[in-house]
């Protein structure tokens, strides 16, 4: 297994693919180092030398913000934002979407469980 800024890349995997496990590189990141280092896509990470691996790594280093250092920005940001109090803000502190999206209907992902009325009991028939 190859460690690559502090997260053990999957060894049978594409390194395209498994490039994406690190946090803040995405598939298009990882094409762009693999043509840097001049690498075939079909190659797995297990077929790598370490030499390439050494090449991926410093360009991750020198290039990229990932894992501590990116998730350490936008919890700063967020926490930026609140502290603020723009709307922004307060949509973090309140736990709801962020960006425009309609609350009515959706946003259970960012709102949590549905919680039922308590007390609420239905119409007597007739």
């Amino acid at each position: 297994m190859a460690r690559i800024s502090g997260v053990n890349i999957p060894s049978n995997k594409r390194v395209v693919i498994a490039l994406t496990y690190i946090y803040g590189i995405g598939s298009k990141i990882a094409k762009d180092i693999c043509n840097k280092v001049d690498l075939e896509e079909s190659k797995r990470v297990n077929q790598l030398s370490d030499d390439e691996i050494a090449k991926i790594r410093e360009i991750i280093d020198a290039d990229h913000m990932v894992e501590g250092n990116l998730r350490r920005n936008v919890s700063l940001n967020i926490k930026r934002l609140t502290d603020l109090g723009c709307y922004r803000g307060l949509r973090h502190r309140k736990g709801l979407p962020v960006r425009g999206q309609r609350t009515n209907s959706n946003a259970r992902t960012r709102k949590g469980k549905a919680v039922a009325i308590a007390g609420k009991k239905k119409a007597p028939k007739g």
